[in-house]
């Protein structure tokens, strides 16, 4: 998922689109150049979900009529509108926020969408019990799991060693259940569709025309997206429970920290990634970003001309909605 922030173009030409250059060059008034939102977006099942700085678009295409069908709504809601939540270092939380309200909200329709068309009902119950489930695994697998091999491997629990060790084994094992999950027809095809969302991001910040053709050129790697993310959040929390380790914690702590510390993290591994984004041209952030793309490769696969129409179709939709408030406003 390439996350929706305001940094500016990262692929290709340097010239960005027209949009983005009267974004530019005037404020409010002609007073003060602004800085352009740049747009995020997630794959969903047979389907992207694009978000803008006010509007989502969701576009599924419907495995039995290859129709493709929209789901559009504007973010009323106070973590997309309120100043709080654009702070620095908070935005992080309200990145995970988005993920389960917007994230969800567009995966669920999806489903939905999927299943009507084939006279399957998905309903509320089964999908929360679901969503539960995922979560109690993923604490088992990706907090409980790591801790309990390092602690076969370090018998110091509040060592610099236990944490890289934990950190280490952590890191394998989300790569490892990425490449596995990846097998899956079904997940692979959301992998094409998340190479498709970030195609057609990559070919809008660098503008060039929404079409198959040109969008098909751009790159599937993108320096905002969400497992890039997740990598950087995975070595800050070394950082973080290192500082931990020093004052010696014992399990209870250990395993209270690695909980009470997600906001920490969260807040500073989106602000790093923001900083990358936005730098990408440094040679030395250029260094920096090649695990943060090169994990990319585990959840992004070459998406198919359809699907790359599906992402297109997401992404104008979004853009619609807009233009159609910028317009009611003026």
């Amino acid at each position: 998922m390439a996350q929706p922030e305001t940094a500016p173009p990262v692929t290709g030409t340097p010239t960005p689109h027209p949009a983005l250059r009267a974004d530019l060059n005037a404020g409010p008034g002609g007073a003060k150049p602004t800085q352009p939102f740049f747009y995020g977006g997630q794959a969903v099942i047979e389907g992207v979900m694009m978000r803008g700085k006010s509007h989502y678009a969701v576009a599924v295409r419907l495995p039995t009529t290859k129709e493709i069908v929209i789901d559009r709504g504007e973010l009323k809601a106070p973590i997309y509108t309120h100043p709080l939540w654009k702070l620095p270092f908070v935005r992080g939380l309200a990145l995970i926020g988005e993920q389960l309200h917007l994230g969800m909200k567009s995966l669920i329709w999806s489903a939905n969408m999927n299943a009507g068309s084939q006279n399957i009902e998905i309903g509320k119950k089964e999908i929360t019990g679901s969503v539960a489930m995922a979560g109690v695994f993923a604490l088992v697998i990706f907090i409980g799991l790591p801790l309990l091999l390092a602690s076969f491997a370090v018998h110091r629990s509040g060592s610099f060693l236990f944490v890289l060790v934990e950190g280490l084994i952590r890191v394998g094992l989300v790569l490892g259940y990425l490449a596995a999950i990846a097998l899956l027809p079904d997940v692979r095809r959301v992998f094409q569709y998340h190479g498709a969302e970030h195609k057609t991001i990559n070919a809008f910040e660098s503008g060039w025309a929404l079409d198959v053709p040109s969008v098909r050129r751009a790159s599937t790697l993108h320096p905002r997206c969400g497992t890039g993310f997740l990598l950087v959040v995975l070595v800050v929390s070394v950082v973080v429970f290192s500082v931990v380790a020093l004052f010696h914690p014992n399990l209870f702590w250990i395993i209270a920290s690695r909980v009470l510390a997600i906001p920490v993290i969260a807040g500073v591994g989106f602000e790093l990634i923001r900083f990358m984004a936005r730098h990408r041209y440094n040679s030395l952030v250029r260094i920096a970003l090649l695990p943060v793309l090169g994990t990319q490769k585990f959840t992004t696969r070459e998406p198919s001309d359809d699907m790359l129409e599906v992402a297109i179709t997401a992404f104008n939709s979004a853009r619609e909605g807009e233009e159609e408030s910028a317009g009611a406003a003026a």
